[in-house]
């Protein structure tokens, strides 16, 4: 096993969920199992981010979050992991080219919602993370139309898979995307931690 993946992941298709989960909850999950489903993955894996550049307030403790993802992953197919933390990248796109060099035999996805998709524009080098692997967004209370008019979505318009051919996506060439509709979770750590359910 390389250090600090689930496992040896030459060959499969896998999942990256990556955020703060500050804390995880069901939308999370509900992505994790859509993406196995639509996707044909092998594999989802989480990355809990040490620190979310985007944010300005820190997330709870590293081991904190892992501990909780670990408890609230949706099945033996999704893992967790701490990669990020020990690779000491804070921005996606640095994972993404770690995660390839170590793994150029596995087919990742990067997974996310539509809500994340429609400001992609604000990430570090976000063009590049279009270019590293393919990507799929998935339906967000709210999202689906600001994600489809987003800055990412009319830059790589040519490049987008229609959701019938989603399970298509792991074996594309980037850029390569595809934003997909269907059940949504009304939750998000914000309003969880609003609530004091994480304190």
């Amino acid at each position: 096993m390389r250090e600090g993946l689930p496992e040896n992941p030459d060959g499969l298709r896998i999942g990256l969920l990556g955020g703060s989960f500050d804390p995880p909850h069901e939308g999370h999950a509900l992505i994790s199992r859509r993406a196995l489903a639509t996707l044909g993955l092998d594999r989802v894996w989480w990355l809990p981010t040490p620190g979310n550049p985007l944010k300005p307030r820190p997330p709870a403790d590293l081991a904190r979050r892992l501990a909780a993802c670990r408890r609230a992953a949706p099945g033996p197919r999704v893992k967790v992991t701490d990669i990020e933390a020990r690779l000491g990248t804070r921005y996606t796109v640095d994972t993404l080219r770690h995660l390839r060099a170590m793994c150029p035999r596995t087919r990742f996805v990067w997974l996310m919602g539509a809500d994340n998709l429609a400001q992609l524009h604000r990430w570090r080098r976000w063009d590049e993370i279009m270019r590293l692997v393919p990507v799929a967004a998935f339906a967000r209370p709210g999202a689906m139309v600001a994600a489809g008019l987003s800055p990412a979505a009319q830059r790589f318009a040519r490049a987008r898979l229609r959701p019938e051919a989603a399970r298509a996506l792991a074996l594309a060439d980037p850029p390569a995307w595809t934003l997909l509709p269907g059940p949504t979770s009304p939750l998000s750590s914000t309003m969880i931690r609003a609530s004091g359910a994480w304190p």
